[in-house]
């Protein structure tokens, strides 16, 4: 094999460079998918080339469609950076090229996921004993909670879904808050519920579940196997459910408590906002992002559960092996994936880059920032509508109807870069405060450019 040092020195190079870049240039991309396509695309060549040409060719073509996402003015939809030493540990998970399926694959790999998952439970306050896949996102972290939870109640009555599938299965009752994210509802339909089988129950004026409601449908409906999913961090608001009420009611219901906490239960790190998850180490599962909030390099969560058990049962195809002795599960038995690239390195370096201090800074940092946003905006003269409470803030234009064109501006004129959502039926800029680069200065700078353009367009 050729020296690969200069051929990786040199990715290193253009990675980097791009990275220092960032507070200096436009945040949006200079080209749109179709300059992007037009110079990856076309026929693919007969022959091949050298490594140092590919990667020098890649670099010219997909440069000027890349997003300052990385950097410290992105405030759209909730994306964070990625810290130094998670970029670099990546970076070596990429040159190692470690299977994570389990331990006999690659020792490290499954090291690293059991050691960070560790560190990360901690953080947030769960048990232990829980156990942690490492997953995608949000969407397959939410998918094995529910999953799991689809198991344990089912077995609960009797009922073995992995052999049996739903086809005649007691009917399982689904209650989810009015606010939920979107992927609760496609973890629903992927594990065969189906969105008719959802009860969803209204939330407060800030975007958190109304206890009193969800005790009343959980009084109201018939007994059974039920499942109950709860969110720390509404995706528009940054409100949480109250977790330790909920959370109770359904226990008292015999009920499996999900809780969807993508970047919301992050909360639970910082002793300045812990109280705003109170009760959520109660549950009995937990989704929750690492390229989020933590700023870990994509494409990186975790599925947590309380029941290890129930989880392996659930997700792994050994599950008919797990009660023989000596059986270990870990690794690939908490995911819905075999071949899995070995994403423990980069966590495992975010947090012990961060410590336990730097990750509670981080929260504080941001929701100190957004609230920053919040009151500027609020100077500028723009109405800001939800309670800011964590790192989300939500602003409403005078005239309602020109939002996307500003947010559209906002992109092009290139200071920062946000998003438009719909919210209680008004279409309202969204602005999420998740970035550790991120400083007040750069807030300021938003809120100028934000406020003249929303006055101009």
């Amino acid at each position: 094999m050729d020296d690969l040092a200069p051929l990786f020195a040199r990715a290193a190079e253009h990675a980097a460079a791009f990275r220092a870049s960032l507070a200096a240039r436009p945040v949006g991309p200079r080209a749109d998918l179709a300059a992007a396509l037009e110079a990856l695309g076309g026929p693919l060549p007969a022959g091949g080339a050298p490594a140092e040409k590919v990667l020098e060719e890649l670099v010219a073509a997909a440069e000027p469609g890349l997003m300052g996402s990385p950097g410290p003015r992105f405030f759209g939809f909730v994306v964070g950076g990625a810290l130094p030493a998670a970029t670099a540990a990546d970076v070596l998970a990429a040159g190692w090229d470690q299977n994570a399926f389990n331990a006999a694959l690659s020792p490290a790999g499954v090291a690293a996921e059991m050691a960070a998952g560790a560190w990360v439970k901690d953080l947030l306050g769960v048990p232990d004993s829980a156990s942690v896949g490492f997953v995608t996102g949000a969407q397959a972290a939410n998918t094995a909670g529910l999953a799991t939870a689809r198991h344990h109640v089912l077995a609960e009555v009797g009922w073995d879904v992995e052999r049996r599938g739903l086809i005649g299965a007691p009917a399982v009752r689904v209650v989810v808050g009015q606010e939920r994210h979107a992927t609760v509802d496609r973890s629903l339909r992927l594990l065969g519920f189906g969105t008719d089988a959802v009860e969803s129950v209204p939330a407060g004026g800030n975007g958190a579940i109304d206890v009193a409601e969800l005790a009343r449908v959980l009084d109201e409906g018939a007994p059974g196997p039920t499942i109950v999913s709860l969110q720390a961090g509404n995706v528009n608001t940054g409100a949480s459910d109250d977790l330790r009420t909920a959370v109770d009611l359904v226990h008292r219901h015999g009920g499996w408590a999900h809780v969807d906490g993508a970047f919301g239960a992050w909360a639970a790190a910082s002793p300045a906002t812990r109280h705003l998850v109170d009760g959520m180490e109660l549950a009995d599962s937990w989704a929750c992002d690492a390229h989020k909030w933590l700023n870990v390099p994509y494409d990186s969560a975790f599925a947590i559960t309380a029941h290890p058990e129930a989880h392996a049962a659930a997700m792994s195809y050994t599950a008919a092996y797990l009660t023989g002795a000596g059986m270990t599960i870990g690794g690939a038995d908490f995911t819905a994936e075999s071949s899995r690239r070995s994403r423990g390195f980069a966590v495992w370096a975010a947090l012990r880059e961060l410590g336990r201090d730097g990750v509670a800074d981080l929260v504080e940092r941001c929701c100190a920032l957004a609230r920053r946003f919040a009151d500027g905006l609020r100077a500028a003269g723009l109405e800001v509508v939800n309670d800011v409470v964590l790192n989300q803030v939500l602003v409403a234009l005078p005239d309602e109807a020109r939002t996307d064109a500003v947010a559209q501006a906002v992109q092009e004129e290139g200071t920062c870069w946000l998003g438009a959502t719909t919210w209680r039926g008004r279409r309202l800029l969204r602005i999420s405060v998740s970035n550790y680069q991120t400083t007040s200065s750069d807030v300021d700078l938003s809120v100028a450019a934000i406020a003249r353009i929303a006055a101009e367009v």
